[in-house]
């Protein structure tokens, strides 16, 4: 027979039991988690919540008191030869494809760049204004663009108007360079096997600037810049900023241009703010993309006279990621912009997803408030005009027509399908496997990298909040908490 006391025990146990699994259920609810292996793709997982007592050490801790940075935004880049690629494909498939970068079902992107004038992965060589010495450019026009890179804007906008994009040159009009040519050097350079045939006697082999710093020169430059902004608003795709020259120190043999740092700060301070802000163009100056390992870089514009008024944000190019810690540090409320990461070699698969994720904790965690892939969509030998063969988001095979969706597509769309403009970058426990925002509707989004080769269970601490998740081998988790 059974006394009061062991009721009581057995009664107490049995409450215990029940307030635990209505615990575990209502949290159960309240979390989602989303993840993608090499050979599973954004998967809806049901099963994922471990059991804890409620008194397990965190593994990470977010501190939602704390937040950071606003995002404001996460993209790619659109290039001629991605339009070319695009264009293979009928309707639908093209559809198929503007929809997954851009549909709230997709990747959800907000921002995104476009070259001003020819990039590597522009069909040939060309600018808005091709006629030697137009100083008042009368000549110049976007013709070229209104039939390539205009239409792939265009069906993006369709699916995402609020698109923001922003523009930079690979390098001016030829003219208006020492060297008079688009690139620096000649012939073969790294992995760009179909170089030009520049005279070896032009070539720049130096961060020295390679733009003619003749007045006429910068005030015809910066008057480019201002038509150009005013001429993609007329033809319906406003930009939200400029950088005035992409990969800065940098001389490869596809369109470029050096500067040195005191150089450029004399361009934005006496000509370039002084254009825009005589033709009232909303559209914001920021300096970049900056590939300088070295920060006194960045800090001798923003310091030199009064440049830094002109100037919005800080872009930094993969190859400033030394550069970025110091200049936040300096520069607490300065924007910051990561404008591309590394490119790859054509390989597509998971070592790329590596690569990319060091890089994403490393720029948001100095405070990185943007976030850009490079090409986001190459046929399917991914070469730039040049002969370099590198990575994108989506392939299109255009003899076959097949469509595909690279691991670093899914590893973008893991956090850009869910943080928009707005949302916020939280506080958390030190560690190189994890980001937390802040969303604007409350939730809180864990961003989980497990490059372990077995299942792991992760204890995550938000608020007063702990929750333990079992996260798949070799793995990239959204894991998303209700409040």
């Amino acid at each position: 027979m059974m006394n009061n006391k062991t009721f009581k025990a057995i009664s107490k146990s049995f409450l215990l039991a029940a307030l635990c699994f209505s615990f575990n259920t209502l949290f159960a609810q309240k979390v989602e988690l989303v993840y993608t292996t090499a050979s599973l793709r954004w998967v809806n997982s049901k099963k994922f919540i471990k059991k804890n007592n409620g008194t397990a050490t965190p593994d990470i801790t977010v501190y939602t008191d704390s937040p950071l940075q606003k995002v404001d935004g996460i993209g790619g880049a659109f290039n001629e030869l991605g339009w070319e690629a695009i264009k293979a494909l009928d309707t639908k498939g093209s559809q198929e494809v503007m929809d997954a970068l851009f549909s709230k079902e997709g990747c959800n992107f907000s921002m995104c760049r476009i070259p001003l004038g020819a990039s590597d992965y522009s069909l040939s060589y060309y600018s808005s204004n091709d006629v030697p010495e137009d100083f008042e450019m009368r000549d110049f026009n976007i013709d070229r663009d209104r039939y390539i890179l205009i239409p792939y804007l265009k069906e993006a906008l369709k699916v995402r108007p609020d698109l923001q994009i922003w523009a930079s040159p690979w390098s001016p009009p030829a003219w208006m360079k020492v060297n008079e040519h688009y690139a620096m050097r000649s012939g073969d350079f790294e992995n760009a096997k179909e170089g030009n045939k520049m005279n070896i006697g032009a070539e720049i082999n130096n961060n020295a600037t390679a733009f003619k710093m003749q007045e006429r020169y910068l005030k015809a430059y910066a008057l480019y810049f201002s038509k150009f902004v005013q001429s993609y608003a007329k033809a319906g795709v406003p930009l939200f900023a400029i950088m005035p020259q992409n990969e800065i120190a940098f001389q490869p043999n596809w369109p470029s241009c050096t500067w040195r740092p005191e150089d450029m700060a004399y361009f934005i301070d006496g000509f370039l703010g002084p254009q825009f802000r005589n033709d009232k163009l909303d559209t914001e100056i920021w300096l970049g993309t900056v590939n300088s390992s070295n920060p006194n870089y960045v800090k001798t514009i923003l310091e030199y006279k009064t440049a830094a008024k002109h100037i919005s944000g800080v872009g930094f190019q993969w190859g400033g990621a030394k550069a970025i810690p110091t200049v936040h540090k300096e520069f607490p409320d300065l924007k910051l912009m990561q404008t591309e990461n590394k490119c790859g070699e054509h390989e597509n698969d998971w070592t790329s997803v590596e690569r990319s994720w060091s890089d994403l904790v490393h720029y948001f965690n100095n405070g990185a408030g943007s976030y850009m892939y490079w090409n986001m969509v190459l046929d399917e030998t991914g070469k730039s005009a040049w002969g370099w063969p590198q990575n994108s988001m989506v392939v299109i095979d255009k003899n076959s027509k097949a469509i595909t969706y690279t691991d670093e597509f899914y590893l973008f769309k893991h956090l850009s399908h869910f943080v928009q403009p707005g949302d916020q970058l939280l506080k958390s426990s030190e560690g190189k496997n994890h980001l937390a925002f802040q969303l604007k509707d409350g939730r809180t989004l864990v961003l989980l990298n497990n490059p372990e080769k077995d299942l792991k269970t992760v204890t995550i601490k938000v608020g007063n909040q702990l929750v333990s998740v079992e996260v798949q081998p070799v793995s990239i988790n959204t894991i998303i908490l209700n409040n």
